[in-house]
C-alpha cells in the first residue's frame, strides 16, 4: 500500500504498524485518542507522500503536529521498542513531510540496529510514521496498568510531569509517582496531578488492558478538554499470573452491631468479639434443636460472623444468613425469619435464593411443622426451669468474680490460666442470658401485638408504660442514684466545685463521698462503650460520673416516673379468661424484660474483670521488654496474648506486631467511618468502598419510634463522643447510638433523639426512667439536625420538628 492511510483504516499491523493500529483500534472502542493518519515506509522508499499531505493535513486541522513512529515490530507483546525510533513534536504543517523522513530514516539508525540484534533480530528498516493532532498538554506522562516492578496486576502505576511527556518517557526528568489499587497513593505534596486525575488514568489504562486483552503501558495527557490516551502498547516485563475468577459475596453491615462496637475497636477487643460470638450462637442453634453434628459441619460459620473494616466492627451478613437457615421452620416462612437479622437493608436475591432448603410445599411442611413442634416444646422446658438455670448461672458469675482473685498482683501464667478459668465457667456457659433473650424476644412481640389486637392504641402505650418503665430494673438505678447525689451536691451547694476540682470536691462531705464510692463499687464496670476492653471504666476514671452528678444538681429535682399498676378490670370489664392471660403474659414479660436487662449488666461485670486480666497481663508483658507500654496489649489479639504465655505464639517480636497494627489503626481512624452496608467480591481482606455524600434531607419533620411520652422544644446538642462533649442542662440530646455510658449526658438532657435503637434499648430505659420523651430509630438524625438548632420532640407519637429549618 502506497497511499496515505486514515485513521478509521488503521487496522493493520503489518502496514501500518503496532502504535497505529492500536490507537485506531482504541479509537473503535470509544476511546479519545488524538485524530491521526498514517503514512506507510513505501511512500518514504518512493519519495512521493509529500505532495499528498495537504488535503490530510486539512482533515486533521491547523496544527501544530505530532509526528511518531510505528515500526512493524513495535509496541508488540515480545518487544516494545521504545524509545528507539524519533519523535518530533509541535510540528508546523510544512514540516510535516520533513520530519516525517526524519523519523522513517531513525528506523536506520545504529541504536535501532543494536535493539534488534539483542533484543528482537530481523534486518533494519523504515516505520511507517503516525501524523496526529498535537496535545496542548497540561500534565502527560505515562501509565502501567499493573505494576511492572512487583508484578501484581491489581495495582496502576502512574507516572505524571507537567507539561509534555516527553521529557517523562525519554528519561530527562522524574515523574510523579501514584499508586491505584484499593485506595489512590501519591506524593504528600503532589503539583501535577490531584488524586481524582490520578483515579481518571488508572480507569483509562485498566480500560484499555480489557480492549487488549492483557496489561497495557499507556501514554496519557491532560489539555483543556479532559484526558487523553496517546498511544497503547502490552507490558512486555514478566508479571505475576493473573488472579483467578472468584466471584464469592461478603456483605459487611454495621447497622446493628454498631450499638455495641461504635468507631474504632481495638484488635484485642475484635478478636474477643469473634470468639464470643462464635460460642454465643453455636448454643443458641442448639438450644433451637440444629443437631450437634451440623453445627461441628459449620464450625467456619460460626467463627467468622463478625468483620473488622478500617478498624471498625460489621456483621458478616452472608454467614449470618447461613446459620439462619441451619435452623428449624427456615423452609416454612423464610421472610419472617430473615426479619430477625435486624438489619436496615434486605439481604439480596444471590444469597436469599442459594443458601438453605427451599420453601416447603405440600407434604414436605409436615416434618419442618414436627421440628419445629419439637423446637417449642424445648422451649417451653426451657421457660419452667428458667429459674434454676439462671440461679446457677448466678453461681458461677459469683464463684468466678468473688474468688479473691487479683490481677494487680498476679503474674502471667496464673492471669493466663484466670482467664481460662472464667471463658470455661461463664464465655463458653452463656445459657441463661441466652434462653432469658429469645424468651424475652418472644414474649415482648407476642404480649406486644395481642396488647394491640385486644386493645388498640391504648393497649400498645400500656405495653410500652409497663415493660419500659420499671423502677426496680437495673438499667433504671444509676439514673436514680445519680438522681440523688445530684440533689445532695445540691443542697451541699458544691456542684460547681465538683464539676472543676472532681473528687477532690467532696472533701468534708462524707456522706455524698460514701454514695459515690458505692456507685463506684457497684457499677464501676459500666463506661462509654464498655463492651470495648480499650475503655475506661468509671472505676480507673469517676470523672464522667461526677459531671454527671454536677449536671443533675444544676438540674433541679425531676419527678420519677411512676409507672401505675394496669386495672385490668377496667381494660376487660367483659372476659375474665382476656384479663387473666393479658395480666398473666404482660407480668411474664415483664420479668423476662427486668432479667434482660440485669444479665447485661452482669455481661459488663465479666467484660470488666476480662478487660482487667488482660491488662495486668499488658503490664507484665511490659515489665518484661515484650511490650513498650501496658496498653499495647490492646492491639496483640486474645490467642496473640495468651500464645505469648502458654506456649503457641508463632512470633516473638509482639512489639513489631504491635508498631503495624498502631500505624494501621492511627490511619484508619484519620478516614470517615465506612458506609453502613459494604458488598465485595472474592477475598475479603480488603473491602473497597466509595464515599457517598451524604443525602439532603430538607423535611422539617420526620417520624420514628416514640418510646417515652411527653413533648418539649429545646436546642439540639448533637453528641458524638460522651467524653469529651457536653449539654447544657434542658438541651435535647441527639446521636446516633448510646449505651450505659452516657448516663452523664442523660441526666442533663430534656429529651433524647437517637439514630439507632428500639423499645428495649437503653436510651429508652433510661429516658423512662428520668420522665424525658425520647425518640429512638431516627436514621440519619444526626446529619439531618444541626447542632444548636430548635427542634420540637413528641416522645408518644415519635415525631421530630426542626423548628430553625429553612425550607
Amino acid at each position: 500500500m502506497s497511499s496515505i492511510i486514515e485513521q478509521t483504516a488503521a487496522l493493520k499491523v503489518h502496514e501500518v504498524g503496532g502504535k497505529a493500529a492500536a490507537l485506531a483500534r482504541l479509537a473503535q472502542h470509544g476511546f479519545n485518542p488524538p485524530a491521526f493518519f498514517v503514512l506507510p515506509p513505501e511512500l518514504f522508499e518512493r519519495a512521493e507522500g509529500g505532495e499528498r499531505l495537504d488535503d490530510a493535513l486539512a482533515k486533521l486541522g491547523a496544527g501544530p503536529f505530532a509526528v511518531r513512529s510505528s515500526a512493524r515490530q513495535e509496541d508488540g507483546v515480545e518487544h516494545s521498542h521504545a524509545g528507539q525510533f524519533d519523535t518530533v513534536l509541535n510540528v508546523a504543517a510544512h514540516d510535516v513531510w520533513s520530519a516525517a523522513n526524519q523519523v522513517w530514516q531513525s528506523g536506520f539508525s545504529t541504536t535501532v540496529e543494536t535493539y534488534r540484534k539483542v533484543k528482537s533480530g530481523g534486518a533494519a528498516e523504515g516505520p511507517a510514521v503516525i501524523v496526529q493532532q498535537m496535545i496542548d498538554a497540561t500534565a502527560a506522562g505515562v501509565a502501567f496498568s499493573a505494576d511492572p516492578v512487583t508484578g501484581q496486576r491489581n495495582k496502576v502505576v502512574v507516572s505524571a510531569i507537567a507539561g509534555l511527556g516527553e521529557r517523562l518517557v525519554s528519561g530527562e526528568e522524574d515523574g510523579e509517582s501514584w499508586t491505584i489499587g484499593t485506595s489512590v497513593s501519591g506524593p504528600a505534596s503532589a503539583t501535577v496531578l490531584n488524586a481524582d486525575q490520578a483515579q481518571q488514568i488508572a480507569d483509562l489504562a485498566r480500560r484499555a488492558e480489557a480492549v487488549f486483552g492483557m496489561p497495557q503501558d499507556i501514554e496519557w495527557a491532560f489539555d483543556g478538554a479532559g484526558l487523553h490516551i496517546l498511544q497503547s502498547r502490552p507490558i512486555t516485563t514478566k508479571l505475576l499470573p493473573a488472579a483467578q475468577p472468584d466471584n464469592a459475596l461478603t456483605i459487611f453491615d454495621n447497622s446493628n452491631i454498631v450499638e455495641s462496637y461504635p468507631g474504632m475497636v481495638s484488635p484485642l477487643t475484635y478478636s474477643f468479639a469473634i470468639d464470643i460470638y462464635s460460642h454465643v450462637y453455636e448454643a443458641f442453634v442448639a438450644l433451637l434443636g440444629v443437631p450437634n453434628a451440623t453445627i461441628t459441619a459449620n464450625s467456619a460459620v460460626f467463627g467468622n460472623m463478625l468483620g473488622r473494616v478500617d478498624g471498625r466492627v460489621y456483621y458478616n451478613l452472608v454467614n449470618w444468613y447461613r446459620a439462619l437457615a441451619l435452623l428449624p421452620g427456615f423452609s416454612l416462612n423464610r421472610a419472617y425469619m430473615e426479619t430477625m437479622m435486624g438489619v436496615a437493608t434486605p439481604m439480596p436475591a444471590e444469597v436469599t435464593d442459594h443458601i438453605g432448603p427451599p420453601p416447603a410445599q405440600g407434604l414436605a411442611r409436615l416434618p419442618e411443622y414436627l421440628k419445629l413442634a419439637k423446637v417449642a416444646g424445648g422451649l417451653v422446658w426451657q421457660a419452667v426451669r428458667l429459674g434454676r438455670t439462671r440461679a446457677r448461672f448466678y453461681d458461677r458469675l459469683n464463684d468466678a468474680l468473688s474468688s479473691g482473685f487479683d490481677p494487680k498482683t498476679a503474674g502471667p501464667t496464673a492471669l493466663a490460666a484466670e482467664y481460662r478459668r472464667v471463658e470455661a465457667s461463664l464465655l463458653r456457659r452463656w445459657d441463661a442470658p441466652l434462653v432469658n433473650d429469645f424468651l424475652c424476644m418472644i414474649a415482648f412481640g407476642a404480649s406486644r401485638n395481642l396488647m394491640q389486637k385486644w386493645l388498640g392504641e391504648k393497649g400498645v402505650l400500656l405495653h410500652n408504660d409497663v415493660m419500659i418503665g420499671q423502677g426496680d430494673i437495673i438499667s433504671a438505678e444509676p439514673a436514680q442514684r445519680i438522681a440523688k447525689m445530684g440533689e445532695m451536691v445540691a443542697e451541699a451547694g458544691i456542684a460547681q466545685a465538683l464539676r472543676e476540682q472532681g473528687r477532690g470536691a467532696l472533701e468534708g462531705h462524707d456522706a455524698i463521698a460514701r454514695e459515690v464510692q458505692s456507685y463506684l463499687d457497684k457499677f464501676g464496670d459500666r463506661c462509654t462503650e464498655e463492651l470495648k476492653l480499650e475503655s475506661i471504666p468509671l472505676s480507673d476514671d469517676p470523672a464522667p460520673l461526677l459531671q454527671a452528678i454536677a449536671a443533675s444538681a444544676g438540674r433541679g429535682s425531676v419527678p420519677a416516673h411512676v409507672v401505675s399498676a394496669p386495672d385490668w378490670a377496667a381494660l376487660f370489664p367483659k372476659n375474665p379468661l382476656k384479663r387473666q392471660f393479658a395480666k398473666w403474659l404482660i407480668g411474664w414479660t415483664k420479668a423476662r424484660v427486668r432479667d434482660r436487662e440485669n444479665l447485661r449488666f452482669e455481661r459488663t461485670r465479666i467484660f470488666g474483670y476480662t478487660r482487667a486480666v488482660f491488662l495486668a497481663l499488658g503490664r507484665e508483658f511490659a515489665a518484661r521488654d515484650l511490650l513498650d507500654a501496658p496498653r499495647d496489649i490492646l492491639y496483640l489479639t486474645t490467642q496473640e496474648a495468651l500464645g505469648a504465655v502458654e506456649g503457641f505464639a508463632l512470633s516473638a517480636n509482639l512489639k513489631s506486631i504491635v508498631a503495624l497494627r498502631k500505624a494501621e489503626d492511627a490511619a484508619s481512624a484519620l478516614r470517615p467511618d465506612p458506609p453502613e452496608r459494604i458488598e465485595l467480591r472474592g477475598p475479603a481482606i480488603a473491602p473497597v468502598w466509595t464515599d457517598a455524600a451524604p443525602e439532603t434531607d430538607t423535611a422539617k419533620t420526620r417520624t420514628a419510634t416514640g418510646c417515652s411520652a411527653g413533648r418539649v422544644t429545646a436546642k439540639a446538642r448533637v453528641i458524638h463522643d460522651p467524653r469529651t462533649q457536653t449539654l447544657t442542662p434542658g438541651d435535647i440530646l441527639v446521636a446516633r447510638h448510646t449505651d450505659p455510658g452516657w448516663i452523664a449526658v442523660f441526666a442533663s438532657a430534656s429529651a433524647i433523639v437517637v439514630e439507632r435503637g428500639s423499645l428495649l434499648s437503653h436510651s429508652a430505659i433510661v429516658a423512662r426512667e428520668l420522665g424525658i420523651p425520647c425518640v429512638v430509630g431516627l436514621k440519619g438524625a444526626t446529619q439531618w439536625i444541626s447542632d444548636g438548632e430548635t427542634i420540637c420532640v413528641d416522645g408518644a407519637s415519635g415525631c421530630v420538628e426542626r423548628r430553625d429549618a429553612e425550607l
